[in-house]
């Protein structure tokens, strides 16, 4: 065949990406997290249509790249949430993916190894365990989409969801 000398002359291999339904199969949503989402979304709503007085606060890392540290942060978080809740709708803000134009790192869910290896099947499985692990404490997770792929493995895990900077003049976004 012709095109075996002219195809993707330049790709080393392809591994396959896992499908939304398979992790979600392994990593199921429980009906607590679910709870703890559409809620967590409901107050933001509230918050940003005015019906509610408190202000709605997104906070956290950077970026997620250590898991540990993060169900840490969280765990930390729980209890202010507890206490300023009046005041504050808080998010836990677990940004998976980093918004690059060149160099450097891509984020948790592109290069969980952190070595350019770009495991992208562990890394939406770390996402999504890390997800399901922070909701089970009772802290919503807030992220940014860069793409319309890992939505599809993480969103139904996601309290508030942002379009960065970056993407706002993204036609697939629209």
């Amino acid at each position: 065949m012709a095109t075996q000398r002219t195809d993707d002359l330049r790709i080393g291999g392809i591994d396959p990406l896992i499908s939304p339904a398979v992790l979600s199969y392994y990593l199921p949503n429980t009906n607590e997290a679910a709870d703890l989402v559409h809620n967590a979304r409901m107050g933001a709503e509230a918050i940003l249509r005015g019906e509610d007085d408190r202000l709605l606060v997104v906070i956290g890392p950077c970026s997620i790249h250590d898991p540990s540290a993060a169900l840490e942060y969280g765990s930390r978080l729980k209890p202010l949430m507890e206490r300023f809740s009046e005041d504050l709708h808080i998010v836990m803000r677990v940004y998976f993916e980093k918004p690059r134009t060149t160099v450097g790192w891509k984020g948790l869910i592109n290069d969980p190894h952190l070595d350019n290896s770009f495991d992208i099947n562990r890394g939406l499985r770390i996402a999504r365990e890390l997800l399901l692990e922070l909701a089970s404490l009772g802290v919503p997770a807030g992220t940014e989409f860069l793409d319309t792929i890992s939505p599809q493995y993480i969103a139904d895990l996601i309290a508030w969801g942002a379009i960065g900077a970056r993407t706002t003049e993204s036609q697939i976004h629209r």
